[in-house]
């Protein structure tokens, strides 16, 4: 074993042609199906237009395409190098838009750079899972289990949780959260932390109740019960549920969704979209839908544990789960079983920096698996 990655990167290097038939096509072609239906829906969504959706999508999809292969071919212990680096820079894109950030639909969330508008919370689901990986990779198991060990990656965690709050979005919030919670668990952390962590929580929820929004508010209890507003806050939810049930099993046809076609369902574009695509395709489209996406994400965990680092190891575990509690917070959430907290689905929902972030981060994923074989040191 390598004493640095240092070391490590200058033995051992993987030739252009190595890396090419090193990565997983299988992989790529789910995720490009995945893609393909996004464009079908979008198209949908506009009743049979390309416009305002469906060709803009299939271009950054098209941009993100190539920005996955990109970081599919580059060595991760580059990535270990400037993982610190990518952090920080994200994070002052965070206090960027805090301080003169792009206003939309109510919410400070994007930084305007002419060409389009780029979301940093978004790119903060890499950065904070490629800062803490580097972390990780460069403790001790006594250090990690030690509160003393926890301080630097609790602080890497709250700054930028706290900056996407004031936003506001809490969807985002959560995301990184749950997803530094799952490295915290992959690294051997002890479960009575996170006993005392949810007692912690749990105690708090009054006093965090007094901070949040009106239309959050309206959001968790519309949530505990849908009937109390039809026509105002519990509107989405039940137009949802409607449109879901209306599908059956086999649905009413590509671009014969009432519900949708009638303007019915908000938002069919961007958070409601698995809606849409259940009413059109039914219980068979949603299915095959979510079969996709977990062949996905079987792949990408499957990639973490045959990663000979412990970097490459914690780096995909973390993108693999931020990618899950996307597909299965939206879901829930357009079910009902989940408030609406305002979270796409990856390459099907309309949307530009999720796309890219999403893209780069499967490139990350495919790079780790074509340097399994590279075992990286303590740094």
């Amino acid at each position: 074993m390598y004493k640095t990655y240092e070391e490590g990167f200058r033995s051992q290097k993987l030739s252009f042609i190595e890396r090419f038939w090193g990565i997983s096509f299988s992989y790529v072609m789910f995720i490009s199906i995945l893609a393909a239906i996004g464009g079908v829906m979008l198209y949908s969504a506009a009743n049979g237009k390309w416009y305002p959706w469906a060709f803009p999508q299939l271009m950054r999809f098209g941009l993100g395409f190539c920005a996955m292969m990109f970081f599919a071919f580059v060595d991760i212990r580059i990535f270990l190098r400037y993982s610190y680096l990518f952090y920080f820079a994200v994070l002052i894109m965070l206090v960027i838009v805090e301080v003169a950030g792009y206003v939309g639909m109510g919410a400070q969330r994007w930084i305007n750079l002419g060409f389009m508008k780029l979301q940093p919370s978004e790119l903060m689901k890499i950065a904070l899972v490629m800062a803490l990986a580097r972390y990780f990779n460069s403790c001790t198991l006594q250090r990690i289990e030690s509160i003393k060990g926890l301080i630097i990656p609790l602080i890497l965690v709250i700054m930028p949780v706290g900056l996407v709050l004031t936003q506001p979005d809490l969807g985002t919030a959560l995301m990184l959260l749950f997803t530094a919670g799952a490295m915290f668990f992959a690294v051997g952390i002890q479960l009575w932390k996170f006993g005392l962590v949810a007692v912690g929580v749990l105690t708090s929820l009054p006093l965090a109740w007094q901070f949040l929004h009106t239309y959050q508010k309206n959001r968790v209890l519309t949530f505990l019960d849908p009937e109390r507003d039809p026509l105002g806050t519990g509107y989405h939810i039940i137009q949802s549920k409607i449109a879901l049930g209306s599908g059956g099993v086999f649905g009413k046809g590509f671009l014969n969704g009432t519900q949708s076609h009638l303007n019915f369902l908000p938002e069919k574009h961007t958070d409601f979209i698995f809606t849409m695509l259940s009413e059109e395709f039914g219980m068979i489209g949603a299915v095959f839908v979510i079969v996709i996406n977990l062949i996905i994400i079987a792949y990408s965990y499957v990639f973490a544990l045959r990663s000979a680092s412990y970097y490459g190891k914690l780096l995909a575990i973390g993108l693999a789960t931020s990618y899950f509690l996307y597909v299965i917070i939206n879901m829930a959430m357009v079910l009902g079983l989940l408030p609406v907290v305002g979270v796409p689905l990856p390459l099907i929902s309309y949307g530009g920096t999720v796309v890219l972030s999403v893209m780069s981060s499967f490139g990350i994923i495919l790079a780790i698996n074509t340097n399994r074989n590279i075992n990286i040191g303590k740094d």
